[in-house]
């Protein structure tokens, strides 16, 4: 009887690892996605900006047709009382404390965040319908109604 012959053994070979490129078609439409939402969120940012700067140059424009400091406090309350229409339809025609307080946004505020019921915003209540105001008072008012009315209209930032 013969002996049977040894068999050449040899190791397991792996098959070649797949090639990195091109991917596989779920990377391309996640590449796609991931595209697609990155544009979206860049019209979205930039409409944001033009929209809020629109807001700004038709509030400073409102503000600047006006030559004096009365005429100045009293566009400022025309615009807030447009924004604050928009907002919350039929707050345009609180008055007094009530409209302050509107201004001043959150009810729970401190003290100390009260700026149109406790500060320079009182200025609204009178301010317009007088014959001379201080130009400071108006200047005092300006920063604190452009943001609020920026508020009002939706454009934070």
């Amino acid at each position: 009887m013969i002996a049977p012959q040894p068999l050449p053994l040899r190791d397991i070979h792996q098959p070649p690892a797949p090639p990195w490129w091109p991917p596989a078609p779920g990377w391309w439409w996640l590449a796609a996605a991931v595209l697609v939402l990155l544009g979206f969120a860049i019209w979205w940012w930039l409409r944001a900006r033009r929209r809020r700067a629109a807001f700004v140059r038709l509030f400073d424009a409102g503000v600047a047709a006006a030559a004096t400091p009365p005429g100045r406090v009293a566009a400022m309350s025309e615009l807030l009382r447009r924004a604050a229409r928009r907002h919350q339809p039929g707050a345009e025609r609180l008055h007094g404390e009530a409209w302050l307080a509107f201004l001043d946004g959150n009810a729970d505020a401190p003290e100390g965040r009260r700026p149109f019921s406790d500060g320079p915003g009182r200025a609204l209540l009178d301010a317009g319908f007088r014959r001379e105001v201080d130009d400071d008072v108006a200047a005092a008012l300006l920063p604190l109604a452009r943001r609020r009315y920026l508020e009002l209209m939706g454009a934070r930032g």
